[in-house]
């Protein structure tokens, strides 16, 4: 309740008759503190105690509360006396293993994001993650901050189940077609980004980048954030070679078309751009092409501009 503490500090008033009137009462008033917001509740499921020790200390300070289940079934019995937020799911387990669990997890608990770890990251898991419709997917280890943002966006992102097709599942040749939804490919790279676990981190995350740039600019200009329309694209891997390949449902575009992205800047000019952009009332921006360029060993457009190939060697 608000605080009406009274306060005697007025000095006595004086009627017409000249005597003394009662002191009257004065009430200060403070505003109940808001509040705090409940925390978010995340049960964790690994057979490894290490782990949940490790996401324990990362939910310190960051409004979360988290129970801990070793296994599958520790994990389906909980949920049947306890609500969660969002789970977080180990693959390798023994007995009932991740993917396994989070097929019954989608079946029956379908308003519940799942997001999928594994130490050991292969198309397999990444494509059984997808095609169970995971919110999210973590490599381990991960950083602090990368789980927390995984959090973050698991919780305020839905996962359509038809937002994302198959089309093909082969380790060295992976196809899926996708709807022109910004959150659908920003969701998707986050899987696309694990498929070459072998390469150097840094360079892997340079490669993931340079995707990402790709398949938003085919949902974005070539959808037309559309999600009645779809983009295609495959990952496919030779014994030298990464190859990712995108087609959006756009008119395409010409490269001489693009005098607002830093892409067509001469070296004379490296800036010049950002004040063409901002003569044509264009948001900041504009270095996204130039950036994956300079990731990709080669990018390759076709004569309609609609598909691109970005090409990684390996060494």
């Amino acid at each position: 309740m608000p605080s009406t503490t009274p306060t005697n500090n007025q000095p006595p008033t004086t009627s017409h008759s000249g005597r003394a009137s009662p002191r009257r009462l004065m009430y200060s008033y403070s505003r109940p503190p808001m509040p705090a917001p409940q925390p978010h509740r995340l049960l964790i499921v690994d057979d490894d105690p290490s782990i949940h020790e490790l996401v324990q200390a990362m939910l310190v300070g960051a409004n979360w509360e988290a129970d801990s289940a070793a296994s599958g079934d520790e994990a389906l019995a909980r949920l049947q006396g306890h609500t969660y937020d969002i789970l977080l799911v180990d693959i390798l387990m023994p007995g009932m293993d991740g993917l396994a669990l989070l097929g019954l997890l989608r079946s029956r608990y379908p308003h519940i994001p799942v997001v999928i770890m594994t130490v050991k990251n292969t198309p397999d898991h990444v494509l059984g993650s997808l095609r169970r419709d995971a919110a999210a997917y973590l490599s381990k280890p991960f950083s602090r901050d990368a789980f927390l943002g995984t959090l973050h966006n698991a919780l305020s992102t839905p996962v359509p189940g038809d937002d994302i097709k198959i089309l093909s599942d082969k380790p060295n040749w992976i196809s899926l077609q996708i709807r022109c939804r910004l959150a659908t490919a920003d969701r998707l790279s986050q899987f696309v980004r694990e498929l070459p676990s072998d390469l150097d981190p840094e360079e892997r995350e340079h490669v993931a980048t340079a995707f990402r740039e790709l398949l938003m600019n085919a949902v974005e200009h070539g959808g037309h954030l559309d999600p009645k329309k779809t983009v295609d694209l495959s990952y496919i891997r030779t014994a030298r070679t990464i190859v990712y390949y995108i087609r959006d449902p756009g008119e395409g575009f010409s490269m001489d078309a693009l005098a607002h992205a830093a892409v067509a800047n001469t070296p004379e000019e490296p800036f010049r751009h950002v004040e063409l952009r901002r003569q044509l009332g264009i948001r900041p921006g504009g270095f996204g092409l130039l950036m994956t360029k300079s990731f990709a060993d080669e990018l390759i457009y076709s004569a309609k501009g609609n598909e691109v190939i970005l090409i990684k060697y390996l060494t």
